[in-house]
This record gives structure tokens, sequence and C-alpha cells, in this order.
């Protein structure tokens, strides 16, 4: 495994982040037991999740299912850089009260003291604002977020899905008062078929020293060979990759995608991967594997060089917007 600093600090983590949003919904405890182990094990020390997965009736299942893993094996903590997220309603379904979401300082307060219990842990080394909070100001959040670190209860601060200028708000707010060293690193969405963030999230996050965290790096399996798969084991689409098919210029995008790979010899999903971790600014992309095999092909992406020639291929098929502000003015 590699590893990179994460933003401007002095954390290493590797560069692949195991993404935990399927444990639960999708994989058992004991699997997701088994692809921890396997993650560990293969050097990924980043591991993101957030209060809310698991979903529904089950919200906060997730973190329960990796604290209940830190318990069996104690040490494991040591070695995980340990993320989470703050800012969905965590109280039972049709008894959402007041004050139980969003980013006030009341609700991050009872937030990480949730997580805490649920993740049997007694601190969270990335705590993450899932979402901006357009009610809260930052220097509410921060005062709350200040309180945090000196209990000890968090020792950094990310965002997820925040435009370019809620980063440089939150970090201008946060230099004026001191304190905390302002948000570390950003999660959002960026693959090849989506390169929106490119325009200002991510220089925004270059600028202000934060790593950026890609997530849903095969754009809900578009990316991992699907048409591939269809072809060759009759096992067709779901979900938001079966509507983007659905369109015959997406479908030609992504079958001209699949025969550039298979020109070079690499695998779709690898490919995408491989992608992210050249681009500038990034630290590494959230995989989410549901099973084993899925981890290893995620590994192996780590170690794939991509030739001058496929990387060229690969802009013309998905060609990015460009900068700003030349991307959308003169």
């Amino acid at each position: 495994m590699k590893y990179t600093q994460l933003g401007r600090t002095g954390l290493k983590v590797s560069r692949l982040v195991l993404g935990t949003m399927n444990f639960g919904p999708q994989t058992d405890e004991a699997d997701s037991h088994a692809i921890m182990d396997a993650a560990l094990g293969a050097g990924i020390n980043f591991f993101d999740t957030a209060n809310v997965y698991g979903w529904g009736e089950n919200k906060g299942r997730t973190e329960e299912i990796i604290g209940n893993w830190f318990a069996k094996s104690p040490a494991h903590r040591d070695k995980v850089v340990l993320a989470t997220k703050v800012y969905g309603n965590m109280a039972a379904d049709g008894d959402a009260w007041p004050n139980h979401d969003k980013l006030s300082a009341l609700n991050i307060r009872r937030a990480v003291d949730a997580s805490l219990k649920r993740l049997r842990t007694d601190h969270i080394d990335v705590y993450q604002f899932h979402h901006v909070d357009r009610r809260t100001p930052f220097e509410e959040i921060w005062q709350a977020i200040d309180t945090l670190v000196t209990q000890g209860k968090i020792l950094y601060v990310g965002s997820s899905n925040f435009p370019g200028y809620k980063i440089a708000q939150a970090n201008e707010i946060a230099a004026r008062r001191g304190g905390t060293i302002g948000l570390v690193s950003e999660q959002c969405l960026y693959n090849l078929a989506e390169r929106r963030a490119e325009m200002e999230v991510i220089p925004a996050a270059q600028e202000y020293g934060l790593g950026v965290i890609p997530w849903s790096p095969l754009h809900g399996g578009l990316l991992g060979g699907v048409i591939k798969k269809e072809v060759e084991g009759g096992r067709r689409a779901g979900g938001r990759a079966a509507d983007s098919l659905a369109n015959t210029t997406i479908r030609a995008q992504i079958q001209a995608y699949e025969d550039l790979l298979a020109k070079h010899g690499v695998e779709p999903g690898e490919a995408a991967l491989a992608w992210l971790l050249t681009r500038p600014g990034v630290t590494g992309p959230i995989v989410g594997p549901r099973t084993g095999e899925q981890l290893d092909s995620a590994l192996r992406a780590v170690e794939l060089e991509l030739s001058e020639e496929l990387l060229e291929g690969l802009d013309e098929i998905f060609p990015g917007p460009g900068p700003s502000p030349e991307a959308f003015a003169w």
C-alpha cells in the first residue's frame, strides 16, 4: 500500500479509503469484519463511515458494526484513521424532533457522543460535516469543534459535499477565530464521468490545503465494466448505471471507454480508480467493497500505472470542464 499526507496535516493515510456504507444494509456483520480484516492486512488504514449509515430504522448500524470489530481486536483501533460524519437526522423514524440534525452546536455535541458510543472508541480522528448547513454560522460550528478538540473527542475536521466557496468561508472564519486549524479534507463526488469538482471544489481544496477524498469513484458502477459484464455474463446493470445506459449517448461513451481499456489490457474498474490517483489534490478514493473480490480489485488499482496514451484517450472520452473561470467565461 502507498501512503500520503492528508492535506496539509502530518497525518499519513492510505491511497485507498475503505468506505463502509454497505456494511449492514448489503453486507452482514461477519462479512463486514472480514473485509475490514483484509483491508487492514493490505495496509489500508483510512476507514470512512457516517452516523446515518445503516439507513432508515437502522441508522447507526454501520458504526456499531465497526465498533464491534474494534471490540474484538482492540489493537486495530491504533492502526486505523477513523472518519465519520454528522448532519443527517438521527432521531427514530416518526420522532424527528428539532435539533436532531444539521450542524448546530447542540446537535454536533449530541452526535459526537452517540458516534463514540457506537464506534466503541474514545475519539474520532476525522470528523466530517456531511453537508452544508445553510442556517448555522461557522462561528458556532467552530466553537463547538474547539470544545470537542479540547476534550480529546475529535482530532481533525473535514467536509463533504461542500462547494468551493463554503470551503473558503469555513477556513477563513477558522483562521480569524484561531484555535482549530479548520477543514483538512473534502469528500466529494468525483470520477471520470463526473468531473465538475475540477472547476471550483478541488482548486479551493488545494488552495486551503485540504485532501480530496472522491466518493463514487465508479459512478454507481457505470465505470466498472457494465457493458462487458452484460455481454460476457448476462449481468444487466441496475440502479443509476442502468438509468444512465438507457441514454444512447452515454451508452456510446461507456462503450468507447471499455473498448479503449480493452485495447490496453486494463480492467475498467481498476482504471477508474487508478485515474483518480493521478489527479492533483486527490488523497485517495473511497472504495466500498461488498465482497473480498471487489477489495482485491481495488487494491490492484494502487499499483496500476496508466500510460500517457491511455490518459489522453480517457480525457478525450470524458473531457473535464476545465479550470474556472475559463470554463464558463472568457
